[in-house]
Parts: structure tokens; sequence; C-alpha cells
């Protein structure tokens, strides 16, 4: 397995002619990383390369302490890559990725202004830009994002599509801890307490879909039950938004009846925030 710090020189990396798809992280890797990189050697096979960038995006955080806690655990990551058998760990710098200078932006207009997008500004700015980077420097045929953060997925596939970008987008599925947590990066961060509590949140999703089953399907009565259950538990947490959207438009909606509709959540334990999200079908 190589290790590319450079852009130059993952430019110019032509080990093999086959298809090449990335699996963009920030690092601190966990076992929902592997199973999308699992899902990237699946995909292109033994003649493919399967490339996993770890870069902290600067661009992406709203908030400036956010970006200086994110964890940051290279010499693990890289050993993680090379447990599940991939080709190439792409690292730059920020310096190498970003001109002091830079000045270019991109942005999305339709899906980005509800959820993450509302309370955290200019947040999908920064991940179009990053991943439209990636794309280019890697020359990837293929990409693979998790389905945790469905917005993020949703704009993906939009920002390929409108930029005409020769890139598949391929969904990947939430992986979770036992008790339920989505895995996350920022998972590390939480308190031996908060992490008790975390599942919560999971627990109130499907609490959602077990009442969905039972016949309530206008929106803001899912979303009062998921807010009092996390009310009632024996810690503080704050919840930074919880929507029921149209999968496809990421809009609004009443009701879950003739929508695809995903409950989206993101929580405050203490300084960590936690984002999930469940399919109500």
């Amino acid at each position: 397995m190589k290790c590319i710090h450079s852009v130059s020189e993952m430019q110019s990396e032509h080990e093999k002619s086959g298809p090449r798809i990335l699996v963009p992280t920030m690092g601190a890797l966990h076992q929902g990383h592997l199973s999308l990189m699992r899902i990237a050697r699946e995909q292109v096979g033994e003649e493919g390369t399967v490339i996993v960038s770890i870069f902290v995006n600067p661009t992406q955080f709203d908030r400036e302490e956010d970006l200086l806690n994110y964890p940051q655990t290279l010499e693990d990551d890289i050993k993680a890559c090379a447990s599940v058998g991939v080709d190439i760990v792409f690292a730059p710098s920020s310096q190498e990725m970003y001109a002091t200078d830079h000045s270019l932006s991109l942005s999305e207009n339709a899906l980005s202004g509800t959820l993450c997008g509302a309370t955290r500004p200019g947040h999908f700015e920064g991940v179009c830009l990053v991943c439209t980077k990636l794309f280019l420097i890697t020359r990837a045929s293929h990409a693979v994002f998790g389905e945790k953060d469905f917005q993020q997925l949703s704009i993906i596939q939009r920002l390929v599509r409108d930029l005409h970008l020769p890139v598949e987008i391929i969904p990947g599925e939430t992986m979770r801890e036992p008790s339920g947590l989505a895995m996350s990066s920022r998972n590390l961060n939480l308190s031996d307490t908060h992490k008790k509590y975390a599942p919560a949140i999971f627990q109130g999703l499907n609490m959602a879909k077990q009442e969905l089953a039972y016949g309530t399907d206008e929106s803001q009565k899912l979303i009062a039950l998921v807010s009092h259950h996390l009310s009632q538990l024996p810690v503080e947490n704050k919840i930074d938004y919880l929507d029921i959207v149209d999968a496809e438009t990421l809009a609004p909606i009443e009701s879950t009846s003739g929508h695809q509709a995903v409950m989206a959540i993101a929580v405050f334990f203490g300084d960590v925030r936690l984002i999930d999200n469940i399919r109500l079908h």
C-alpha cells in the first residue's frame, strides 16, 4: 500500500489501469469507514485501485473549535487501511489542498437549505469544493459515501449530476455500534456518560418508525415523540435539528403519506454533535 501526501504525486499515480474508486474520509477511522472500503474493493475487484483520502477539510467547518477538536489518528488510520486491502492512502496537508489565496467556491442551492445546511452555514460549500478537488486529483471513476450523512450523500449525487463529473456515487449502509449508536469519528470525543446515553438517538428514531407502523403519519407527532424521548434522558443534550423530509428533495413534509420519507436528527451531547437518520416507509 502506498501513502501519498502530495497532490502532484497523486495526480501522476498510474499503478493500475482499471477503475479507480475513492473513499473520502477525514480520518479517525472506525468500522463504518472500513465497511465502505470493503464495498469499494468489491466494486472494482483486484484489477482496480482503492484510494482512501484522509483529510480534515477546514472549509467545511462552521465552528473553529470543532475543527481544532476533530480527532486525528493518521498512523492508526494507515494501518486500518492496509488491513482491508486499500491500495493508496492520500493524506495531503491543508497547504497542499488550498493555496493561501484560494478564492473559488461551489454552492448547491436546492438540497442544502435544510437539516445540516440550515444550522451549519457554509458547510456544504466546503464539502462540494473538497469532493470535487478529490475527484479530480485522484481521477476516481467511483466514490463511496456513507448513508449516515444522508444530506451529504444527496448533495454529492447532485454535484456529480449537475457538473457531469464522470464519477459513479455508491452509497454505503450506516454501521452501528452494538448499542445502536451510529459509528462516527466524533464518538471518540464523547465522555463515558454521554456515550452511555447517546444511543437514545437511534432508539428515538426507531420509536418514530414503530409509531408510523401503528398508523401515525403526521410529522409533528413523530417529531414530538422523539423530542420527548431525548428530553427524558438524565444527561443534558440539545437537539440541533429534528425533521422529517422527502428523501428526494430534502424538503420538510407535513406527513409521511405519499413520500419516501427520512427522519434526520442532529444532537449535541456536550460539545459533540452527532447525526443520524432513518427511513420512514
